[in-house]
């Protein structure tokens, strides 16, 4: 499935990996300020935040799977089958089709505060976008430099977590996933120590032992897990270069080899792409499943004024730099 995380050095990093068995032909896209929003149930905000991030565009218009705007919020929308639960539209609420969702948050939103305040009337509806596209069942990440929360649309109603750990993957709800981190509290990126048993002489058995007992399958809530303690441990120096190679280490540790999740008719999920957007600067990198060499589309270098999308279709051939 997948896996969102966030990351700060100096400057505030948010990506996720897209875990599946084949693309919707995804492209990095660029929404200036000036594209018309026209919302199914909101109206229409033709002067907005210019955002950056992963979209498949249909009919022109952007359909993001994760993206962060130029003032530094970042949102993502994860798989969440069978969980997630959508609306009618409803009077006197801030009614938001499911496929609009982040769009209308990163629009009007510069940070964690204010997409707070705009949840607290927030209903999201079962609209399409069109017959042959069906409504996506996911749940949603949404992080700045300060803090995270999760939002969640369930048969009982919408749902706002905080989100500590700034991690999000799949199934079960988050506030299981969250409660499950009491299972590892024991974890450590120290060599073990023996509390087995004080009759028995226990000891490390070699270097390299630390996070000991971390779950290695590729179940989302063992994701969860390794996302939320890699992310939580990791060191690097506050350079871009440094920034940017730490996050990509991070959501390594959940990436999806083909050949290792079976699916139905002999597919497999495959992480298909991984990003890391500065969402300090607008910088968004990526690699694909054939391409380990990080790309990189700065927003700041397309016209922000303007009206129309720019889109950059993803390299998926490997890059390989030969020394000799």
């Amino acid at each position: 499935m997948c896996t969102a995380a966030t990351y700060k050095t100096e400057d505030f990093y948010f990506g996720r990996t897209l875990d599946y068995e084949f693309s919707y032909g995804e492209k990095v896209t660029v929404t200036p300020r000036n594209y018309p929003f026209s919302f199914r149930h909101a109206g229409t905000i033709a002067g907005h935040y210019a955002m950056i991030g992963m979209a498949h565009i249909a009919d022109n218009y952007p359909l993001y799977y994760d993206a962060v705007n130029e003032k530094g919020l970042g949102m993502a929308g994860l798989n969440f089958v069978e969980n997630a639960y959508y609306a009618k539209e409803a009077p006197g609420k801030n009614n938001v089709a499911q496929f609009e969702f982040i769009q209308w948050i990163l629009c009007q939103c510069a940070s964690v505060k204010e997409a707070k305040a705009l949840l607290k009337d927030i209903n999201i509806t079962d609209t399409a976008f069109c017959d042959t596209m069906p409504t996506a069942q996911l749940h949603w990440i949404i992080a700045d430099r300060n803090e995270a929360i999760t939002v969640e649309a369930v048969r009982e109603g919408v749902t706002v977590y905080d989100n500590p750990v700034g991690v999000l993957t799949n199934n079960p709800p988050f506030k299981e996933q969250l409660f499950n981190l009491n299972n590892y509290m024991q974890l450590s990126p120290k060599p073990p120590v023996n509390f087995f048993s004080d009759k028995l002489s226990l000891s490390a058995y070699s270097r390299g032992m630390g996070a000991l007992g971390l779950p290695g399958d590729l179940s989302s809530q063992s994701r969860f897990v390794r996302a939320a303690f890699v992310s939580q441990n990791s060191r690097s120096g506050s350079s871009e270069e440094e920034s940017v190679s730490q996050f990509f280490h991070i959501l390594g540790s959940v990436d999806q080899q083909r050949g290792c999740c079976e699916l139905d008719g002999g597919k497999y999920e495959i992480t298909i792409y991984t990003s890391c957007c500065n969402a300090s600067k607008g910088i968004y990198y990526y690699t694909s499943y054939d391409n380990h060499q990080i790309t990189g589309v700065d927003m700041h270098k397309e016209n922000l004024d303007g009206s129309t999308l720019s889109a950059f279709p993803l390299i998926l051939n490997e890059q390989i730099k030969m020394q000799n």
